[in-house]
């Protein structure tokens, strides 16, 4: 237990996005809430809010775009702790969230494994992410490849912590590479010399005023 607080504090280090907080006290706070969501109301009204807050009607493109910003945030400290040697489970993470605020995680129970692709897989994408698509499929329909494709490219994202923290770099961009290569991952998209490329769209360019898309869109045009 010991050993995974210590490397999660590290990865902290890394920025607010990589934070997970294993403080037991946080336990008295009751708006903290276990993650995966598996309450559909609950879910639905974030879902409206975070509509609301982008400023669209379509519940698709905030229901994505949702879920797209839980797979970064979960990402994010899990790839930093996997390039230090620990993947933490996930079992009793809590989040808590509000329109406008970023995303909080707790961790009540830090225990881990040696990092493996397989571990960061099992953690992240089945403890996690597939029971949160599940539920949101009950309010919102959207596609698997659009799903997939938004959890790949939120992975990939996690590489910029190469870029700021080069200690890291030679553990994390091969263990991110690892990962990408994995179901359901591995068909999502590509990386390339010039970045990753997802074979799907998030639906951001939808987004009020619109017309604006990511830098790994499926839609952009490449020279």
């Amino acid at each position: 237990m010991d050993e995974v607080k210590e490397v999660l504090r590290r990865a902290a280090a890394l920025g607010p996005y990589f934070a997970v907080s294993t403080d037991p006290d946080e336990e008295v706070d009751p708006t903290w809430r276990p993650l995966p969501e598996t309450d559909p109301e609950r879910l639905d009204g974030l879902i409206d809010q975070y509509a609301q807050r982008l400023g669209t009607g379509d519940r698709r493109v905030a229901a994505s775009i949702l879920f797209q910003g839980v797979a970064s945030r979960l990402w994010s400290p899990v790839v930093a702790s996997a390039a230090l040697g620990v993947v933490p489970d996930l079992a009793s993470l809590h989040w808590r969230w509000a329109p406008g605020a970023p995303i909080a995680l707790w961790l009540a129970d830090p225990t881990g494994w040696p990092a493996s692709p397989a571990r960061a897989i099992e953690t992240v994408v089945d403890g996690q992410l597939r029971p949160l698509r599940d539920t949101m499929a009950k309010v919102v329909k959207l596609a698997d490849g659009l799903i997939w494709g938004n959890v790949a490219s939120a992975l990939a994202g996690t590489l910029y912590a190469a870029r700021t923290s080069p200690d890291l770099a030679a553990t994390l961009v091969p263990f991110v590479q690892d990962l990408l290569a994995l179901p359901p991952l591995a068909t999502a998209g590509e990386l390339t010399p010039r970045g990753y490329v997802r074979r799907s769209c998030c639906l951001y360019y939808k987004v009020p005023p619109g017309g604006e898309m990511c830098g790994d869109c499926a839609l952009l045009h490449r020279s």
